[in-house]
């Protein structure tokens, strides 16, 4: 249970909608880091038709990265985990997730590949989910590592990012072009509704004092949407799907007093009833965004433990 004081915070600070250029200042706080985590990495581009996508490596270590950019050579690093970051699909940016993802690095040993998705409200859905989709497929297709193995490969993302990972996961599955072995996701959005109509409990108990807000998640999705039809495209929110067999195997992390709890729960119930290997667990006394928290911060520690557990088997 949080206690008193910190509820009263937590009440303070959950207050508004989301105003794009303000959110996008404060996510811009973090490029300012003083304890950056000290990890090897490299900044490419992938086309998507003529627009270039960024995306940076982050190297588990200096032998690794020696050893996939050595001139002339075609090694390829043991797994790689291509992240996708949160922030609404509207905030947030490979640069603002670098301590993350140096930190997913270090902590799982494998290689992690950041996409720097074009962001809503200048690029509406399924624009930045596209992106996602063709750095999936290069990646995937041998087209950045040409002696991976596609098996090896494991999407994750948190919350928007988790929306996404889900939605390449399910996208790659209806074209056949590539196919995803396993994802993780982090406290996914993956519903279209956050107003007092929601199916899910977690909307109505964790909607107003928790950082995270009902208000902020509807004003999410109406800067995502190209148009309110969108909100039935399983591609944007992927537990609206007619079918869920032969999706990844599946970890799904969620926390405790996050409005996203119940929907990510029961997408983990949706692909798991359509015979898909599916782990979830809720991370308790957590908030939303807890992953982008230290890594000596419990919550933290404990989502590697369970991510760690997963990637092993």
């Amino acid at each position: 249970m949080l206690s008193k004081p910190v509820k009263a915070i937590l009440h303070a600070l959950s207050y508004g909608g989301v105003e794009v250029e303000a959110s996008r200042r404060l996510a811009d706080i973090k490029k300012l880091d003083p304890m950056r985590i000290l990890c090897k990495k490299l900044d490419t581009e992938i086309y998507n038709g003529e627009y270039q996508i960024p995306v940076r490596l982050y190297f588990a270590s200096e032998e690794e990265m020696e050893q996939v950019t050595a001139a002339g050579a075609q090694a390829a690093p043991k797994t790689v985990l291509l992240f996708f970051h949160g922030g609404g699909w509207v905030t947030e940016s490979v640069e603002n997730y670098d301590r993350v993802c140096a930190r997913m690095a270090q902590a799982t040993g494998c290689l992690v590949l950041s996409v720097e998705y074009r962001l809503a409200p200048e690029y509406h859905f399924p624009v930045g989910l596209q992106d996602c989709y063709t750095v999936a497929r290069a990646l995937f297709l041998g087209q950045i590592f040409p002696k991976l193995n596609p098996e090896d490969i494991t999407v994750i993302g948190d919350s928007a990012g988790g929306n996404l990972a889900a939605a390449v996961s399910m996208m790659a599955r209806d074209r056949k072009e590539f196919r995803v072995r396993q994802q993780i996701l982090i406290y996914p959005a993956v519903n279209n509704c956050y107003t007092e109509e929601s199916n899910y409990p977690s909307v109505l108990e964790n909607g107003e004092d928790y950082l995270l807000t009902a208000r902020k998640l509807e004003d999410y999705l109406n800067l995502y949407q190209s148009a309110p039809s969108d909100r039935q495209n399983p591609y944007f929110a992927p537990i609206l799907a007619d079918d869920f067999h032969e999706l990844p195997r599946t970890l799904i992390l969620t926390a405790q007093y996050d409005p996203l709890r119940d929907e990510g729960e029961a997408y983990a119930r949706k692909l798991k009833s359509a015979g898909n290997e599916v782990e979830v667990h809720r991370i308790e006394g957590a908030l939303h965004g807890y992953f982008a928290l230290g890594i000596k911060f419990l919550h933290v520690q404990e989502s590697f433990e369970y991510i760690n557990h997963f990637l092993a088997k």
